[in-house]
């Protein structure tokens, strides 16, 4: 049997079990994937890394789908990546791309590819899906995987992930609410999956920092429903004492709609502050909607972003995806680690380096649990420009954190 066919098998088994893993009982699945990869060759942990040698890197990326959009953010991810090698100073990047296909099993195939061909480290995928898989496909070689995914259910193990994560943002905007004098809060969101775990997340954040939840309206994700849903919103803010209101919709979602109707039906949001769990600059059109003049919400910096935007414009032409700075962030870690020339410097300990790094998004750090921490901004709209009200903090320890 060709190698190339045994890891597709290893691949679909593993796929399989690490599904199971995260949905079912993760401990369990751990004991089944230690079965599972018994009869083969266990790679040892990765041994002291010299910065002067070349680093080999696996960099795993969403082409071949037959998905234009899979294919552009490919392209995007691996010019970030590229972007990110030409600033390094002493150390060397062995880059080599694998396209997953946006598709588990193949993203499983690939990662136990790029272990066999030598790669320390894996940068992305970015689906959660293909995260998963590649996580469990290569758990006992002793290689880490750092997604570009923002899905905290998949961290942990050997995955760490690098995209800004709800949690990140509930953090962030519940503590300058408190600063700014607004600690009876009230959530609104959709019954979707992820607005779900938005809820989750403020919910949590608010309880961590003594914030008040003084109400909760949720709201089936259609349009009747949220033209239902606004006059009620609007008189539990008045009848509980709101000081804020914390939504979990976005601008593709229900947020234009929800906010103009919510205003429509009394809502004062000179009284009550209107914060939002998801960027309301987004699309730019979206700065031309008067009820979200004067709203909140959490950016990385918009300086340090504008320039990795004009350098990115410089060398390939056009506007970056904004998945592609995180991907730039991730490298830029790894070429700071070599660098460092410390032992085990792919190592979680490693990774999980409590002073953090800095990239084009800002300070961050990864935590042992496979999540992150990022610096924010606090952001606002005024006259239809997005205007930035408290600074993203420039190390850990200060302002928002």
């Amino acid at each position: 049997m060709s190698a190339s066919k045994q890891r597709s098998e290893r691949a679909a088994m593993i796929v399989f079990a690490s599904m199971t893993r995260r949905r079912l009982l993760r401990a369990l699945a751990a004991l089944s994937c230690a079965a599972l990869t018994a009869c083969n060759t266990v790679t040892a942990p990765p041994e002291r890394i010299q910065a002067d040698a070349p680093v080999a890197v696996a960099l795993l990326v969403p082409a071949e789908s037959g998905i234009a959009e899979n294919d552009l953010l490919a392209e995007g991810i691996e010019n970030a990546v590229r972007l990110a090698m030409g600033d390094m100073r002493g150390v060397t990047i062995d880059l080599r791309v694998y396209a997953t296909a946006a598709n588990p099993e193949r993203a499983a195939e690939v990662a136990l590819q790029a272990v066999d061909e030598g790669a320390r480290i894996i940068l992305g995928p970015l689906y959660a899906g293909s995260t998963e898989a590649v996580g469990a496909a290569v758990a006992r070689s002793g290689v880490n995987v750092l997604s570009l995914s923002n899905s905290t259910d998949i961290a942990g193990d050997n995955v760490f992930v690098l995209g800004n994560t709800f949690e990140n943002t509930a953090e962030r905007l519940v503590k300058y609410a408190l600063d700014s004098n607004r600690s009876r809060i009230m959530v609104v969101h959709g019954q979707g999956q992820t607005e779900e775990k938005g809820f989750a997340a403020i919910s949590a954040a608010m309880e961590r920092q003594g914030a008040e939840l003084v109400s909760v309206a949720s709201f089936e994700m259609s349009q009747n429903a949220v033209v239902e849903i606004a006059p009620e919103i609007a008189a539990a803010a008045e009848s509980e004492g709101a000081e804020a209101i914390f939504l979990t919709s976005g601008n593709a979602g229900a947020l234009p709609i929800l906010t103009q109707l919510m205003v429509e039906n009394g809502l004062d949001p000179e009284t009550v502050q209107l914060i939002g769990l998801q960027r309301w600059d987004i699309p730019s059109s979206a700065l031309e909607l008067a009820p979200l003049q004067g709203g909140w919400f959490a950016l990385p910096s918009p300086w340090s972003i504008r320039k990795y935007e004009e350098r990115y414009h410089a060398a390939y032409g056009k506007r970056p995806h904004p998945v592609s700075s995180i991907a730039y962030d991730g490298i830029a870690m790894i070429g700071a680690l070599v660098g460092s020339g410390r032992s085990r410097t792919l190592s979680a300990n490693a990774l999980t380096e409590p002073t953090g790094f800095a990239g084009v998004n800002g300070v961050f750090r990864l935590r042992p649990d496979g999540t992150n921490e990022r610096g924010l901004a606090v952001a606002t709209i005024f006259e239809k420009r997005v205007a930035v009200i408290d600074p993203a903090p420039i190390g850990f320890g200060g302002a928002g954190f």
